[in-house]
């Protein structure tokens, strides 16, 4: 099937006119002599300001952002608290220094990748209380959300949300595992 070329208006053929004059070629071509040149037809005023204004294109990276994190949403997580949506694999992180609970968690995440699971739970424990009631407590609590959103994951997990009071509280979360490609 082939498409039927249409012919280009006053004002498209003057943008073309004005980008194909504005570029430079990579390779020395035969220069047309210039009575075969066609006098440029200035464009319109609203042309001239779309042509200046068309961005160029950024090179391509050559890795593509790890896509974003997405909440687990209120069905999801009402069908994990009444037990209609199974936890399919647990992780407790309860006494681990932070050096060997991320790589614990790195490998349990990418298992329960491989193995298909939908929700696992991963538990920090809420920490001990320190000597400042007012500091903030658990140094796992804290680092395993930022592990989580770090690009080295995200392609492993959707979202992740704090667990109800039945699976931990504040201690644990539950996260969304995205399907293995």
């Amino acid at each position: 099937m082939t498409r039927k070329k249409r012919p280009l208006s006053e004002d498209e053929h003057a943008l073309w006119t004005a980008v194909t004059r504005a570029i430079k070629p990579l390779r020395r071509r035969k220069t047309m002599p210039p009575e075969e040149i066609a006098p440029p037809v200035l464009p319109s005023r609203k042309l001239a300001k779309a042509a200046k204004a068309v961005p160029l294109a950024a090179p391509p990276t050559a890795r593509a952002a790890p896509p974003p994190l997405a909440p687990l949403g209120r069905r999801m997580r009402q069908k994990i608290s009444r037990g209609a949506e199974q936890i399919e694999a647990r992780i407790d992180l309860h006494g681990m220094t932070q050096a060997s609970a991320h790589s614990a968690l790195v490998h349990f995440l990418h298992r329960a990748q491989r193995d298909g699971v939908r929700v696992a739970l991963v538990i920090t424990g809420k920490g001990k209380a320190g000597a400042d009631p007012h500091a903030e407590r658990g140094v796992l609590k804290r680092q395993v959300p930022l592990w989580l959103e770090s690009p080295e994951l995200r392609p492993l997990v959707v979202g992740f949300e704090a667990a109800t009071i039945g699976h931990g509280g504040a201690g644990a979360l539950y996260v969304r595992m995205r399907r293995p490609r």
